[in-house]
């Protein structure tokens, strides 16, 4: 019986070890090891990239600042202090990496989603929920940027008006007059 209780300690052992806690990765990862960072953002990169995808809506500018978050993620590694999740430190990385970009390029780039650019595996589910989700998407689309990213940041992933004033540069008046007139924007949008 003993033998038996050893063999399951022994595979729990090396299935625990084949995925490490975040906070040794981490704690790896902050003293130069490459395998340990490419280990978090093998675990994080779908997170980040649909992130970006929301704040953008376009897939080069996605692929771009998805990179660039990560780069500014190793870089910044060492000033991880642990006190929030991992995950939680690199999402408010990534929105101060997009927030940078619509600083410094403004509204040149905005997001145009027509059906015909729309991927065909998007498209399989023809049902009702799949419609509107679509309608939705190509609503914020259609958003100018700046409302897009506030309406993106609060009502989507629930940041509060004074966070989004603080990351994209606005007064908090200003980042609620924003959300309002996306919403008024996708309102009328959907009604159509």
């Amino acid at each position: 019986m003993s033998n038996a209780l050893a063999l399951v300690s022994g595979a729990v052992k090396s299935v625990s070890s084949a995925k490490e806690e975040p906070e040794r990765l981490v704690e790896r990862a902050q003293n130069g090891d490459r395998k340990a960072f490419e280990q978090i953002y093998r675990q994080q990169v779908g997170r980040i990239h649909a992130l970006c995808w929301r704040l953008t809506g376009d897939a080069d500018l996605t692929e771009e600042l998805t990179q660039e978050a990560f780069v500014r993620a190793w870089q910044k590694l060492h000033l991880f202090g642990g006190k929030s999740a991992l995950s939680t430190w690199l999402h408010r990385l990534t929105v101060n990496v997009v927030m940078a970009d619509h600083r410094v390029h403004g509204v040149r780039r905005r997001r145009q989603l027509p059906l015909d650019a729309a991927q065909p595996d998007q498209l399989v589910n023809t049902g009702k929920a799949t419609e509107i989700g679509l309608d939705l998407e190509r609503a914020i689309a259609t958003l100018p940027a700046r409302a897009r990213s506030v309406f993106v940041l609060h009502d989507v992933e629930g940041y509060a008006h004074a966070e989004i004033a603080e990351i994209a540069g606005m007064a908090v008046g200003t980042s609620k007059a924003h959300l309002h007139r996306a919403r008024e924007l996708l309102r009328k949008a959907l009604l159509k």
